[in-house]
């Protein structure tokens, strides 16, 4: 998934003005509650409607403030995730026409349209989510867990316990539905295979009266891609209930608490509710880490496939200039070619000769399987030969 990261070297300034918005918006939120407890301690509880009204427009006004920059860094963080996924799928399609038969075949087609489409979608996801929650969720937390205990130190265990039940639900959760990430995009790029051959090969289904057939094989694997895929929807739907009554199990027991310190000072009330909306940032903001947990796991196995596209070099390397001068004579020329696809254990072509000149007729004669089409295919560089020459003018390509 970093590997990809690169991609934000050009819009670095955006970046930039999307953290200053980011930690505008968490310095704004954060002065709430403070604001909040001050009204109550000094306002209410002394009857100064003067200090009571001034903090309220200062409350307000600091609510604009975050509400801008909250804007701003959503509009940053989608045009940075969408420009970015722009370069990753022009660069990846530009590879894949790099690439050379023999490479594309050990891929297929299906499994490239699916990675070009499905999985850089993942990627942009994780990407908006990781610019937008990846630095506003931990930069609120740490900072309100600050706030929390200036404001109300001997309450601060229960944001502990919360924050700990959180953890342990994520890692539970995640360690259920990571390995079957890897087994769905398997099964979409299964679907879309099955997808394209039925539409291609349309004619010779219909000819063959084959369309029971072919629809029991999509229904097959349609049903186990979408049965996994409601599996673990299942699973990760769990996370919102529980994380919700965790929330709530928060601020029940920060006013229970809070109300049995209050018997003891009065005064202690402005804190408290400052606590409260601090303990709430905090369950917020982890909980926002676990919906970006949600993407990342999904996400990091898109990006693997991506990555693996990119690492993949093609075996056939053009030179960026020709050697040497053609002859006059234009021919095709094969000397001792030998030619096996990769993983056979024996080769299609071995030790090949001949030449074919212009104006006069080279037949080649064999069975099916024998050899004729990959011995053309050789010609135009659609595979590499395993060994020998094959030269056309006089040069060896």
């Amino acid at each position: 998934m970093f590997k990809l990261y690169k991609y934000l070297k050009p819009y670095i300034w955006q970046s930039g003005l999307l953290l200053l918005a980011i930690a505008v918006q968490v310095w704004t939120n954060l002065q709430l509650p403070a604001m909040m407890a001050n009204i109550i301690n000094h306002g209410i509880v002394d009857g100064d409607l003067n200090y009571v009204w001034s903090t309220g427009v200062g409350m307000i006004c600091f609510a604009l403030i975050s509400s801008a920059c909250a804007f701003t860094a959503n509009f940053l963080s989608s045009w940075i995730g969408a420009r970015i996924t722009r370069d990753i799928r022009r660069d990846f399609f530009v590879h894949v026409l790099s690439l050379s038969t023999s490479e594309i075949d050990n891929f297929s087609t299906a499994s490239l349209i699916t990675r070009t489409v499905t999985d850089i979608f993942q990627v942009q996801q994780a990407i908006v989510m990781t610019l937008s929650m990846g630095l506003r969720a931990p930069l609120t937390c740490v900072l309100a867990i600050g706030q929390a205990i200036a404001t109300a130190h001997d309450m601060t265990w229960i944001i502990a316990l919360a924050v700990g039940v959180i953890l342990i639900l994520t890692v539970v959760i995640m360690s259920i539905v990571m390995p079957k990430f890897k087994i769905i995009q398997k099964l979409a790029d299964r679907v879309t295979l099955l997808t394209r051959e039925n539409l291609t090969g349309l004619r010779v289904i219909r000819a063959f009266n084959n369309e029971k057939l072919e629809k029991r094989k999509f229904d097959r694997t349609n049903k186990e891609y979408s049965h996994l895929n409601a599996w673990v929807d299942v699973i990760m739907s769990l996370e919102n209930p529980l994380v919700s009554l965790v929330f709530n199990g928060t601020t029940l027991l920060c006013i229970w608490i809070g109300i049995s310190l209050l018997t003891r000072d009065f005064a202690y009330l402005g804190n408290m509710m400052a606590f409260m909306q601090y303990a709430v940032q905090v369950v917020m903001s982890f909980l926002f880490l676990t919906m970006l947990f949600v993407v990342l796991p999904r996400a990091s196995v898109s990006a693997k496939r991506v990555n693996e596209i990119f690492d993949t070099k093609s075996k056939i390397v053009w030179k960026p200039q020709t050697t040497g001068k053609p002859s006059i004579a234009p021919s095709v020329e094969f000397l001792h070619v030998d030619f096996a696809y990769s993983g056979a254990e024996e080769k299609v072509l071995q030790d090949i000769s001949f030449t074919a000149r212009a104006g006069e007729t080279t037949a080649f004669i064999g069975s099916t399987g024998s050899g004729k089409s990959t011995l053309i295919n050789l010609v135009p560089r659609f595979y590499e030969a395993t060994a020998g020459e094959i030269k056309i003018n006089g040069i060896n390509i």
